[in-house]
């Protein structure tokens, strides 16, 4: 054994270059905190190499003999870098920050940032300190390196599916990159003219925070709009080719993609601001309101609204459900969603529970009301609009006892409901026969919601 931390990491531990030090993370006393810890391959020297204090986060990987990390701080986040031998330096702080990223074929440092939901690259030479961005006007981009002819990176926006291109990190816009696979010709004639490129779309929540997300209109006479909601809930949704809202576009229904507090791509305060109320608070009122505020600009009609997610978009899809009226949500679709929280604490995999402990202020047996208060199975009797649950039977995540709770709540209040259980997935409806199975079912289920 080389290491014996008390609470679980995140990541798989990562052996240096030089085959002499392992980089791994652990859980600190507090389930909102993860340092970075480094040991000798031969078990010698478990220490502390980078912490960010006992309720923040710390992300970071070896680039060459240097540990390229990022760390929290105080409503921004710290880029800097470090070697066993505790020589390093501070790069950068910006809210923006995300991950460090591994380059090949370059001594230069990488970083991701996302700024409204859009990601783009940051450089930074680790001799003189100098940092610049790489960001196009649109869509994201990812630096993976260089090689002899040039640098090398993956872009994707709305309309352009996600492909590996050369660029010049000194011009970044998509026009002058290059595919290196002939993505464009390998698909069929039309395919990229046809996608329907998604909209800028903001919004005022119950407490005045600014929210945004994406809206996408259906060039067919709209039936409705679905509102797909990512989950996470520390995730987003980007600039990119949505396979599921195209379908869902294609079939005749305007699609919505709210980016709600807690999401990553705004800045660490806007990812925190999750935590101020915790699961099932106000995040639920900036979907509410994002749902309002579509009404108000014509994007939506009442009682032609449907929600549907997975995982934590499955959760927020029972809580839209179980407190909106039909006039605001008409249906709902969680898919592998929590619906009894004290049930998914314990049957989840052990190392997910610090993630409901640092959303929900502790565990079920230090903030049993809380967990009560936050569990759509107890308000299953205010749902008024249609229902299809969909489960993974192998989900390890959010388990089937979370099906089994709900319908047994259901089931006692005569609440009508569909259920469409995928036996060989997990979580979430991943392999492709499923999910042409899945969204076909979504978009009839909404439709005869609609009628």
């Amino acid at each position: 054994a080389l290491a014996r931390p008390e609470r679980p990491g995140t990541w798989a531990p990562q052996l240096s270059p030089d085959g002499r030090w392992v980089l791994y993370d652990r859980g600190t006393r507090h389930p909102g905190g993860q340092e970075l810890w480094l040991v000798g391959a031969d078990g010698e020297g478990d220490r502390p190499l980078v912490s960010a204090g006992e309720a923040r986060k710390v992300y970071g990987l070896w680039a060459g003999l240097r540990v390229n990390h990022v760390a929290e701080a105080e409503d921004t986040r710290v880029w800097g870098w470090l070697e066993p031998d505790d020589r390093g330096q501070v790069l950068l702080e910006d809210p923006y920050l995300e991950h460090p990223l591994r380059l090949g074929g370059t001594p230069l440092l990488a970083a991701r940032a996302v700024r409204e939901a859009r990601g783009y690259t940051l450089l930074a030479d680790p001799q003189s300190g100098a940092v610049r961005e790489v960001r196009p006007p649109r869509g994201n981009l990812t630096l993976l390196g260089r090689d002899v002819e040039g640098w090398v990176g993956v872009y994707a926006s709305s309309t352009r599916p996600a492909d590996v291109v050369r660029l010049d990190p000194d011009r970044p816009d998509p026009e002058a990159f290059e595919s290196l696979t002939g993505l464009e010709a390998l698909l069929p004639p039309g395919l990229l003219a046809g996608l329907v490129p998604a909209e800028d779309f903001e919004w005022t929540s119950s407490d005045g925070l600014r929210v945004h997300g994406f809206v996408y209109r259906t060039p067919h006479r709209p039936k409705g709009t679905i509102v797909l909601v990512h989950g996470g809930p520390t995730a987003h949704y980007g600039e990119r080719v949505n396979p599921e809202v195209q379908h869902y576009l294609a079939r005749g229904f305007h699609v919505f993609l709210p980016n709600y507090r807690g999401s990553t791509g705004y800045g660490l305060a806007f990812q925190e601001k999750i935590k101020e109320t915790g699961w099932g608070g106000l995040e639920q009122d900036d979907i509410r309101t994002g749902i309002e505020a579509l009404m108000a600009a014509g994007l939506a009609e009442p009682g032609r609204v449907g929600v549907t997610g997975t995982s934590y978009g499955g959760y927020s899809s029972w809580w839209q459900i179980t407190h909106a009226p039909r006039e605001l949500v008409a249906a709902a679709a969680p898919i592998c969603g929590m619906t009894d929280l004290v049930v998914d604490y314990y049957s989840t995999r052990p190392d997910l529970r610090p993630y409901s402990e640092e959303m929900l202020g502790g565990s079920p047996e230090e903030v049993p009301e809380r967990y009560r208060e936050r569990s759509p199975v107890h308000y299953v009797g205010n749902i008024e609009g249609r229902l299809l649950i969909v489960q993974g039977a192998l989900d390890p995540n959010v388990t089937p006892e979370n099906l089994a709770a709900v319908r047994k709540v259901l089931d006692a209040a005569g609440v009508a409901y569909e259920v469409l259980v995928f036996e060989d997935e997990g979580h979430g409806i991943r392999k492709k026969k499923n999910r042409r199975t899945l969204y076909r079912r979504l978009a009839d289920f909404f439709e005869a919601a609609f009628a």
